[in-house]
């Protein structure tokens, strides 16, 4: 790919698909709705960089996430692959034919937003996806084709798009990476060799969120998967959320975590422990690859492979706490307590089945006392990006590292390495009722700030939307 004067990054957008709604449902996946899709505003955006660009070469780059395979719940009406009960509840398995399938869906729905894409390549502009952890299906050759083969381009067009395993190296000046290589719930356990085979089936190997978002958040409606806030809570807050919202829209809410806890915890680790496929005798020509189209030396691509953080799966009892079992199991165990207490009694002495409810919360401030002491390390990805990012541009010989995943925009510099992340384009919204956004809109953009300068410089802007009736962007 010839080098370009301008880059242009943004990362998280979700891309899934349209949720309808559901007859007395209607916060039910609310934020899934069309009307909160972004795709004519994307499509601004990129009218709006080709202009300011003044016919310069751009380059795009969607880094990681943009489509978000596992929210998609849509099944085929005819077929030629089975499809099993739990894909009928909670999505279809990251098998090439069906990850397709959902590539589909996903064009299907998002029509403008390709659109946009395909006018921005034939006026001689470049496309280039890193793989982030929501959108790990696009490992699959078959979903890359599905794309291409919607954007109808010609054979040279189709040159200037290309799907990068984990890193891209813009310019020499640059390191793009989406960011879950350094998060142990996120990580892909090896995204040289991301696939497993699991019985008579293949698939992409999934990482822990992937498998908790599908398992759990798919079942529950109510909370939103792009903002933590929404679904990481104390217990007292549980609590009013239930009563507020999901009393009315899903009483059995409690049965269905559980079940959906214990589904993804078993698949987390079962899947998490297989071997990765691979053939010892294409292995050098697999890194060579990724290599070339992340502008790379394989010795970059092994180093980076490296610096991945261990994957959460090896820790059972940190899963276990992050779905709230542990909890759960200590529930169970007061419950069993409180009646052996009532059974011992009532032996002695006949007594009412009081006496159990009067010994279960004799025992459940401990419970609460040990739910307060748990805290969720989600959060500490982004400190862990920032101890990485000095590295990351030390392996790769630039000047700034790029990174998405947390959802949190910010523009820093960390041991004078220039580090950003653009934030999410998400439907992220704090409340089911989608009125309080999270985060900002924003995209990174790196250019030659005069016709004298020899380096680029990069800038965190917001994009706000004129579309809106608001001014362009801002930093």
């Amino acid at each position: 790919m010839p080098s370009r004067l301008h880059t242009v990054v943004l990362s998280d957008i979700h891309l899934a698909d349209a949720e309808l709604g559901q007859p007395g449902r209607s916060l039910w996946k609310r934020f899934k709705r069309p009307k909160f899709f972004i795709d004519q505003s994307f499509k601004r955006l990129l009218r709006f960089i080709q202009a300011e660009a003044k016919d310069d070469p751009i380059e795009l780059v969607l880094n990681g996430d943009i489509f978000d395979f596992d929210s998609v719940m849509r099944l085929p009406l005819h077929t030629s692959f089975n499809v099993s009960w739990i894909e009928k509840k909670r999505g279809l398995f990251p098998e090439e034919e069906k990850s397709r399938f959902k590539m589909e869906v996903i064009l299907g729905d998002h029509p403008v937003f390709f659109d946009a894409i395909r006018d921005f390549i034939q006026k001689g502009n470049s496309l280039v996806f890193v793989i982030g952890n929501h959108d790990i299906e696009l490992h699959w050759p078959l979903v890359q084709k599905e794309i291409l083969k919607f954007l109808r381009l010609t054979e040279e067009e189709e040159a200037r798009v290309r799907f990068c395993e984990f890193i891209y190296v813009s310019n020499g000046d640059t390191a793009i990476e989406h960011g879950n290589q350094y998060d142990d719930y996120c990580v892909a356990n090896s995204p040289i060799h991301p696939f497993i085979k699991i019985g008579k089936r293949v698939e992409v190997r999934l990482p822990f969120g992937n498998i908790a978002g599908r398992y759990m958040t798919n079942a529950m409606g109510l909370f939103n998967p792009h903002v933590e806030s929404t679904f990481i809570m104390t217990l007292p807050e549980y609590f009013r959320f239930f009563y507020k919202y999901a009393i009315r829209v899903q009483p059995l809410l409690p049965l269905t975590w559980a079940w959906s806890a214990v589904v993804a915890f078993w698949v987390a680790v079962a899947d998490g422990l297989l071997p990765a496929m691979r053939d010892p005798l294409y292995v050098e020509q697999r890194v060579n690859g990724i290599a070339e189209k992340a502008n790379a030396s394989p010795e970059m691509i092994r180093t980076l492979n490296e610096l991945r953080v261990h994957s959460a799966i090896f820790n059972p009892l940190k899963i276990a706490q992050e779905l709230w079992l542990d909890r759960l199991l200590i529930l169970m165990f007061i419950s069993f307590m409180s009646f052996q207490i009532y059974a011992v009694l009532n032996l002695i002495v006949p007594v009412s089945l009081g006496w159990w409810l009067l010994s279960f919360f004799l025992f459940f401030p401990g419970l609460v006392y040990y739910s307060t002491k748990i805290k969720s390390v989600i959060v500490e990805t982004m400190e862990e990006l920032f101890r990485n990012a000095p590295l990351v541009a030390r392996i790769t010989k630039t000047q700034r590292v790029i990174f998405g995943h947390t959802h949190r925009e910010l523009h820093t510099s960390v041991d004078q390495v220039e580090v950003i992340n653009t934030g999410t384009w998400s439907p992220a919204f704090k409340d089911p009722e989608c009125r309080e956004m999270f985060g900002r809109k924003c995209f990174a953009w790196i250019r030659h700030t005069s016709p004298e300068a020899t380096d680029r410089s990069a800038d965190l802007y917001e994009w706000l939307d004129p579309g809106l009736n608001k001014v362009p962007m801002k930093k």
